[in-house]
């Protein structure tokens, strides 16, 4: 088994993660390139709109199309740069620990599954509202809520000292935490409520950085159930055939 504690790059970002980043940066460069007409017409298309399923989309630019297409490409689009950093940096914090425990395409199915699931919360908390939603905030959250039956199970697993190690070399090892011992953990539940909290003082446009305007927290708190839900199915580790690993005493080489 390899040795947790030697030395390692300062950015150990998996490549899913560098690519999804890559492209929201990219997008969003090439938003800004567009005049102002046009990129209105390019952010309604890929925007998420509530209003698409009273009005069949016909009054939406990309008609009903976009109806199948947004609830995915509503997470590709950010209103303005610091919407755009506040989750990239989110997404590689949170992103890569939970693209090296799945690999990439658990991944991408993990990101897609909270995306929609956001979506979905977004458009039954709103439904007919006019006003577009954008952004990967609901994925990400998904990702902070898996990131949680991860890192205080390894914890409370790894040697003391190590579990930042394991954390980012070696996360396969963790024994990922049941979501009912999640649900009853006190500090799963101290997060929570300071992440709704938040989501809270967002939704009044209260520390909220970004220009874009109060934030969906319903999105949020769908791909945040998402995400504390989905890490058990699609978490390769805990597959009937491959049971749920444990950390040794301390690393061996």
């Amino acid at each position: 088994m390899a040795d947790a504690t030697r030395s390692e790059p300062i950015f150990n970002i998996p490549p899913a993660v560098m690519a999804l980043t890559a492209v929201l940066v990219a997008i969003h460069l090439g938003r800004s390139l567009l005049d102002v007409d046009t990129d209105n017409q390019v952010l309604l298309c890929l925007a998420f709109i509530p209003d698409r399923y009273v009005s069949q989309g016909l009054e939406w630019p990309c008609g009903a199309i976009a109806a199948w297409t947004s609830p995915l490409s509503y997470m590709a689009v950010h209103g303005d740069t610091m919407h755009l950093v506040l989750n990239t940096a989110s997404l590689l914090a949170f992103g890569g620990l939970i693209a090296r425990r799945l690999g990439a395409d658990r991944f991408l199915a993990f990101t897609a599954v909270c995306g929609l699931t956001g979506a979905l919360s977004f458009c039954l908390m709103n439904w007919g509202e006019r006003a577009p939603m954008i952004g990967a905030s609901g994925a990400i959250a998904g990702m902070m809520a898996a990131s949680l039956r991860l890192m205080f199970s390894v914890i409370d697993q790894a040697p003391e000292g190590l579990a930042g190690a394991v954390l980012r070399r070696a996360p396969h090892l963790i024994r990922l935490m049941s979501l009912k011992a999640a649900l009853m953990d006190r500090r799963v539940q101290s997060a929570t409520l300071v992440w709704l909290a938040l989501n809270a003082l967002g939704a009044f446009g209260l520390g909220n950085p970004s220009e874009s305007g109060p934030i969906a927290w319903e999105a949020h708190v769908g791909g945040y159930l998402a995400g504390l839900l989905a890490i058990g199915f699609l978490d390769p580790a805990a597959s009937p055939s491959r049971p749920n690993p444990a950390l040794p005493d301390g690393p061996r080489d």
